[in-house]
């Protein structure tokens, strides 16, 4: 590989990127400089524009406008008051508790809505004058609002999972999804252990026992929120529908949820939710269609398997060369979003892992747990300003309450990194390959 080209197509990409191009326009410029390196210029305006196309061009893809819509529309569907008042018969009586309550609410709000930044936004909206009335420091709240809200990307459904199955290629949505349960459920449970421990240290107060009528109200009012996911995961499970068809399901069940049983939604909003979702759902695919043609180049320029030689030199211990990959993805995770990291990098480090026997399942898995930690740190990290916003909070004055969340979270991906069973034990449970 002539290393000249890896240089024009990153460098020129990260570039772009500092200067406040658009992330998809980044990627294109970056993919076509570098190909203007090794084909006439026509050659490769037709093969990346070809390359795009194909690349848009998956059933599997239909998943993601699907459940991006029926996210919005749960977000939009007075979901987030309803999961909280459950979360809080459920753990109301621990130290700290509303902040364990942002926790779990967090957990189930971002796992059926599929966002971290809409749980941030939704949970931490309510959450903040909660807390702040109780006496919780608004910078402590923040952070465990900032941290837990990225959970809900590892319970499915999740669209990020998604875009790492189109992009790995041959691996089950499916199994994907059932792998980041457990993931997901740890990294909710070790940030409470450290409210906890913080919560005790500071005398945050505890919430009333709530009587068994309260218990009963909150559960009957919350679970068919929580139907959704026993619906989804319960129809692929069960094979009655693939992990699409499964995203359209949802989509009519929040949409009976929210404008027919619940009413919050009104049916003068939908022109408004769905334009919303035309938006988001075309960010995303151009990403997709944009990234496409980058791999497409980085693998005709022999980028992939020079870097996985220049890996493999370092050592053929799979413990070092994980370590390498987290620490390399740890520092993408500042710069970049979630979407675009998983669909340049997998190319690139997929074949490394896999050659090293490791398991490409667990590997996804790894790689989001990875990435989610980047949505929550300064300079581009999406659920951090939308935290700081919900709640009033400066960014700098949020760092340091931050850093034992920080240390769960680095605990956690340390965790589901070097123990596979984490993320393979359910697919395995389920007879998921």
């Amino acid at each position: 590989m002539d290393w000249s080209i890896a240089l024009v197509m990153f460098g020129s990409f990260f570039v772009l990127v500092f200067l406040g191009v658009p992330i998809s326009f980044s990627i294109g410029l970056a993919s076509l400089a570098a190909g203007f390196m090794m084909l006439p210029v026509e050659t490769i305006l037709a093969v990346v524009g070809q390359k795009m196309a194909t690349g848009l061009d998956s059933f599997s893809l239909l998943a993601i406008p699907f459940f991006i819509l029926a996210g919005i529309l749960m977000n939009s569907g007075g979901i987030a008051q309803r999961l909280i008042n459950f979360s809080q018969v459920l753990v109301g009586r621990m130290p700290g508790s509303l902040g364990h309550v942002n926790v779990l609410a967090n957990m189930f709000f971002g796992s059926i809505s599929g966002s971290a930044v809409a749980a941030a936004a939704a949970v931490g909206g309510t959450m903040s004058p909660l807390q702040k009335k109780a006496g919780y420091d608004p910078a402590y709240s923040a952070a465990v609002n900032v941290t837990s809200c990225i959970t809900g990307l590892l319970i499915p459904p999740s669209n990020v999972l998604i875009v790492y199955a189109l992009t790995a290629g041959g691996i089950s949505v499916a199994t994907l999804f059932m792998a980041g349960y457990l993931p997901g459920l740890l990294m909710g449970l070790s940030l409470m252990a450290v409210g906890t421990v913080i919560a005790r240290k500071r005398g945050y107060p505890v919430s009333e026992k709530p009587t068994p009528r309260m218990i009963l109200a909150a559960f009957i009012d919350a679970v068919p929120s929580l139907l959704l996911v026993i619906v989804v995961m319960g129809g692929i499970l069960g094979g009655v529908f693939t992990a699409t068809e499964a995203s359209a399901i949802a989509v009519v069940y929040t949409f009976i949820l929210s404008v027919l049983i619940y009413r919050e939604v009104k049916f003068k909003d939908l022109p408004g939710i769905m334009l919303e979702a035309v938006v988001t759902t075309s960010i995303v695919l151009l990403l997709i269609g944009i990234s496409v043609g980058m791999s497409w180049t980085m693998t005709n320029a022999d980028i992939p398997y020079t870097i996985a030689d220049a890996l493999m030199s370092v050592s053929e211990n799979p413990y070092v060369i994980l370590m390498i990959i987290n620490v390399i993805l740890l520092v993408v995770g500042i710069f970049m979003d979630m979407t675009p990291a998983v669909l340049i990098f997998t190319p690139i480090f997929l074949p490394i892992v896999t050659q090293l026997g490791v398991n490409p399942v667990h590997f996804g898995i790894m790689m989001v747990v990875n990435l989610c930690i980047g949505l929550c740190t300064p300079p581009v990290g999406s659920a951090l300003f939308v935290g700081c916003s919900v709640s009033g909070v400066k960014v700098q004055e949020l760092i340091r309450p931050m850093l034992p969340f920080f240390l769960a979270l680095l605990v956690t991906l340390i965790a589901v990194t070097y123990i596979p069973q984490i993320s393979l034990f359910l697919p395995g449970l389920f007879g998921m390959h």
